[in-house]
C-alpha cells in the first residue's frame, strides 16, 4: 500500500540522484494570487518522471533486475527509466508512440535505452510493451499506475511543503494520474487543508470524465499539443487516489496552453512542454476556484518540448494573447490606398511583419484588390483599436 513512510523512503533513495527543484515566485502569472512555480522542467532528464522511475527500479529484486526492464511512454517516463536503468546497470527497452517528439526519442536513446516506436498513441505503446514483456520476460515499469512510481512522484509534495509552509493550493498536470496521486497523497497527509487541483488538456480529459462517471472511462481518441498527458484512460490505483485526495480536475485548451508556454518564456525565462504548462494555463485563465490572495503553486512538470513544435506553439500563443493579428483588407485598386493603411498602422504602433498585395481575386470586385497583413500588436485591445480605425477610415476588413 502507498504510505507516507514510503514517500519519505523514496525521498531518501532519490536524495543523491535527483535535483530538488526550485520553487520560483511568479507574481505576474496571476496578479490576484501569489503564484509560485515548482520547476520540474529543470529536473534531470527535463521532467519529474525520473523520480518514480528511479525509485521503482531501486526496489526491484535482483531476479527482476536481471531480466532487464521494459516501459511505455509518451517520452518523459522513457527518459527516466532509461537513466535509472543505466545507473543501476540494467538493460532497458522503451516503447514509444511513433508520434513522440524526436527530441524525446533521441534523448531516450542517449540515456542508454533501446527504443521501439509503436504506431498510435501512448495506449498503443502500452499494449506493445505488455506483449514484449510476456514474450521476452522483461520486468515492466508502469509510467503511473504503480505504488512505487507514485511514491517517487510524491516526493515533490514533500519538497513543496518544505519550501513553502504556507501553501494554500497546488495545481498539478494530469495524464494517467501518477504525479497528482503522489503529490496529493503527501500533501493531504501533512496538511489536509491544502487544496490540490488537477489539470488536463480538453482534448484528452480521461480523468475528468472518469470522475464525472464515478468509474474509469477509456476515451475513443485523444488529441492535444500536451503529448505528455495525452492518455486515453487513467489507472486503477491513480483513479482511486485522485477520487479520494484531489479537490477537482479542470481542463484547458491548446490555445490556453500555448499562451502559458509563451508567458513562461517571456516572464520567467523558462521552457515548458505542453503537459508541463497546463497548470500555469489553468491559473492564468481562471480555471482554479478561490485563488484570490492565496499562495498557489503551479507544478511545471516537464520541459522536453520539440523545437519544431515550440515555434508553432509560440505563434499560437501570440495569436491567443493578442500579440499577433492577420488582416485581410479589400481595397480599391487606385494609388494611395496602401499609403492610407500604412499611415493608420504607424500612428497606432502596429508593426507589419509581412505583406501580400493581390490584384486578382475571385472573391472581390474586378476594380478591387486584396491586401493581407500580418501585424505585431500589444494585446487584444490594440487589435480592436487598429481594426476600428481602419473601418472608420472607410477600409473594408473582410476577415474577423
Amino acid at each position: 500500500m502507498l504510505t507516507l513512510d514510503k514517500i519519505y523512503h523514496a525521498g531518501y533513495v532519490l536524495e543523491s540522484v535527483i535535483r530538488q527543484t526550485d520553487l520560483i515566485h511568479a507574481p505576474k502569472i496571476c496578479p490576484e494570487a501569489n503564484v509560485y512555480l515548482k520547476t520540474e522542467n529543470l529536473q534531470i532528464t527535463g521532467s519529474f518522471k525520473v523520480r518514480g522511475a528511479y525509485y521503482k527500479i531501486s526496489q526491484l529484486s535482483e531476479a527482476e533486475k536481471a531480466k532487464g526492464v521494459i516501459a511505455c511512454s509518451a517520452g518523459n517516463h522513457a527518459q527516466g527509466v532509461a537513466l535509472a536503468a543505466t545507473k543501476n546497470g540494467i538493460s532497458s527497452l522503451i516503447c514509444l508512440p511513433d508520434g513522440a517528439p524526436i527530441s524525446k526519442v533521441e534523448a531516450t536513446k542517449g540515456y542508454g535505452a533501446q527504443v521501439c516506436l509503436v504506431p498510435g498513441v501512448y495506449d498503443d505503446a502500452y499494449r506493445k510493451a505488455l506483449e514484449l514483456r510476456d514474450e521476452k520476460g522483461y520486468t515492466f515499469i508502469h509510467p503511473f499506475d504503480d505504488e512505487d512510481v507514485i511514491a517517487g512522484q510524491g516526493t515533490i509534495g514533500l519538497e513543496i511543503i518544505k519550501q513553502l509552509r504556507e501553501v494554500d493550493i497546488v495545481v498539478v498536470p494530469v495524464g494517467g494520474g501518477g504525479l497528482i496521486s503522489g503529490v496529493a497523497f503527501a500533501l493531504k497527509h501533512l496538511n489536509p487543508d491544502i487544496k490540490v487541483y488537477g489539470v488536463q488538456a480538453s482534448g484528452a480529459p480521461s480523468m475528468v470524465q472518469s470522475l464525472e462517471s464515478d468509474e474509469i472511462v477509456c476515451l475513443d481518441k485523444v488529441g492535444t499539443i500536451a503529448d505528455g498527458i495525452k492518455v486515453k484512460e487513467p489507472g486503477e490505483n491513480t483513479f482511486a487516489l485522485v477520487r479520494e485526495y484531489v479537490d477537482g480536475v479542470v481542463t484547458v485548451t491548446d490555445d490556453e496552453v500555448s499562451s502559458a508556454i509563451l508567458t513562461l518564456i517571456e516572464q520567467q525565462k523558462l521552457i515548458a512542454e505542453g503537459a508541463g504548462a497546463v497548470s500555469v494555463a489553468a491559473v492564468m485563465f481562471g480555471k482554479i476556484p478561490d485563488i484570490a490572495g492565496k499562495n498557489v503553486v503551479c507544478l511545471v512538470s516537464g520541459g522536453n518540448i520539440d523545437v519544431t513544435i515550440l515555434s508553432r506553439v509560440i505563434k499560437r500563443g501570440l495569436l491567443k494573447s493578442g500579440r499577433s493579428d492577420t488582416l485581410t483588407i479589400q481595397l480599391e485598386d487606385k494609388p494611395g490606398q496602401l499609403k492610407g493603411v500604412s499611415a493608420i498602422l504607424a500612428d497606432l504602433g502596429g508593426n507589419v511583419v509581412s505583406i501580400h498585395h493581390e490584384r486578382a481575386s475571385e472573391d472581390s470586385d474586378i476594380t478591387d484588390c486584396i491586401l493581407r497583413l500580418v501585424l505585431e500588436t500589444r494585446n487584444a485591445d490594440h487589435i480592436r483599436q487598429i481594426r476600428q480605425a481602419l473601418t472608420d477610415a472607410g477600409f473594408k476588413i473582410v476577415n474577423k
